[in-house]
């Protein structure tokens, strides 16, 4: 298997450090608020990765942290802790806010069929072991005590900008938005570790430390909980392209100074996905979910074949148009895929045949794209339905698209006095939107959910399935 590798800039042969077992990790969300769909393009293409790589026959070991804790705002170590923003906005505590935001997101991956990884670890669990890293980077002379806080020292290290993409100038003030002066910091590039001094009179979560009351900065927690469950040595670590400066810059600096040889051996870092403003972000205030995508009609699994269609290292354009025609092409997909008589006995050569050619399309940096071309490959193939059957099935182990059971879900199956109530209340939940009377077509679509029609708006109308 050969993967981009972020650290180095080149494609490289995937070799493990322990043999089979792979030990990857995947930065997980600040439960802050909902994640929006960039940050599930993100998830979407890790938990592809993750499952390719045990379809490949890997022993995969795949941790995720929860950031409850110590996410500032900005780059720098400035800005208001992210979970406080978000208890404010809500009037509740910050763990309430934690567990309400912590089970949307699972909520979404599920809708997503996300898997679950093998090991979820709230920040919040492991104030022990970052008390410990960061004692030992103090003893080691990688850290110092400044303000009340503890910094990484950066001077120490041979390289810092390790991934190549940023340089000092970047972080010179002004340059950026993020980017304040803090006048402990030795060195522009130092980073927190642990805040003893709050700059928040409503921070709500403290503990106590050898340097006094306080919380640990953000970069800490994913070194320590990796350490703690991955060990000494970590195959994969994955995230969006933003944390590639200064998180993932800063994890290295950290682990690898605590450690006393190379911690990571790659990562894989998914692009934007954009807007027509660009960049989607929760900052801008409005931001598409996975539960506004449903209100609209949309199928999550669609938005993960609109996903899969791109590759992850190339930004992903969304818009409406583009997801309808996604849903289209589902809907094709999966009804010819239904369509296929479950006949005759499965040939094990044709059937390693066609799972070799979506093996060669993931194999080359996790190509989904053309790893969707070798599933139609499946249904032009010169193959008996259970030989085509089965390939499908191994396929959506990676794919996850619920490729052997959507198309008998939208194939309605129903008589005609049904579809004409159906299509009646369709109709009556036209009107009442063109009438602005969204409480009546809101009424309607709650009525259509108990009969179990699901519904589907684009550009072209409205199409209609049964869910059962």
């Amino acid at each position: 298997m050969i993967l981009y590798n972020s650290l180095g800039q080149t494609k490289q042969e995937f070799i493990p450090h322990d043999g089979n077992k792979v030990n990857m990790y995947t930065c997980g969300p600040t439960v802050y608020h909902y994640a929006h769909i960039g940050n599930l393009r993100t998830y979407i293409m890790e938990d592809v990765l993750e499952k390719y790589l045990r379809f490949a026959g890997y022993d995969v070991k795949r941790v995720m942290n929860i950031t409850d804790v110590g996410h500032l705002s900005s780059d720098a170590d400035t800005g208001e802790d992210k979970m406080i923003a978000g208890a404010k906005r809500e009037h509740k505590t910050v763990l309430e806010i934690a567990k309400f935001y912590t089970d949307a997101f699972f909520s979404d991956c599920e809708k997503l069929n996300i898997k679950r990884p093998d090991v979820v670890e709230p920040a919040t669990n492991c104030i022990e072991e970052f008390i410990h890293m960061i004692s030992v980077l103090l003893e080691k002379g990688y850290a110092y005590i400044a303000g009340g806080n503890v910094y990484f020292d950066t001077s120490k290290l041979d390289t810092y900008y390790v991934f190549g993409n940023m340089n000092e100038d970047d972080l010179a003030v002004g340059v950026r938005e993020s980017v304040e002066e803090d006048e402990n910091k030795r060195n522009k590039t130092d980073f927190v570790l642990w805040f003893t001094k709050s700059k928040f009179d409503s921070q709500e979560l403290k503990w106590e430390s050898p340097w006094g009351l306080g919380y640990p900065g953000w970069h800490i927690e994913c070194s320590c909980i990796s350490y703690k469950h991955n060990g000494e040595y970590l195959d994969i670590h994955c995230g969006g392209i933003d944390n590639a400066f200064p998180h993932h810059t800063n994890e290295i600096a950290q682990s690898e100074s605590f450690l006393g040889h190379k911690w990571c051996g790659y990562w894989f870092h998914v692009l934007h996905l954009l807007d027509a403003r660009g960049k989607m972000s929760k900052s801008k205030g409005d931001f598409l979910t996975v539960s506004l995508l449903e209100e609209k009609g949309y199928n999550p699994v669609v938005y993960r074949m609109f996903c899969l269609q791109s590759h992850y290292r190339k930004p992903l354009t969304f818009t409406y148009e583009s997801l309808d025609n996604t849903a289209t092409a589902y809907e094709k997909l999966t009804k010819r895929i239904s369509a296929i008589p479950d006949e005759g006995e499965v040939d094990s050569a044709k059937a390693e045949e066609l799972i070799a050619s979506f093996k060669e399309a993931l194999d080359n940096d996790l190509n989904t794209s053309l790893g969707l071309t070798s599933l139609y490959d499946v249904l032009k193939a010169d193959a008996n339905g259970a030989t085509k059957r089965y390939v499908i099935g191994e396929l959506d182990k990676v794919l996850s698209l619920d490729l052997l059971t959507a198309g008998e879900t939208q194939d309605n199956g129903v008589d005609d006095s049904l579809t004409a109530e159906v299509e009646a209340l369709i109709a009556k939940r036209a009107e009442a939107r063109a009438a602005k009377d969204w409480a009546t077509a809101d009424a309607i679509r709650d009525k259509l959910k108990e009969m179990h029609v699901v519904l589907l708006d684009t550009k072209d109308g409205v199409s209609w399935s049964i869910e059962k």
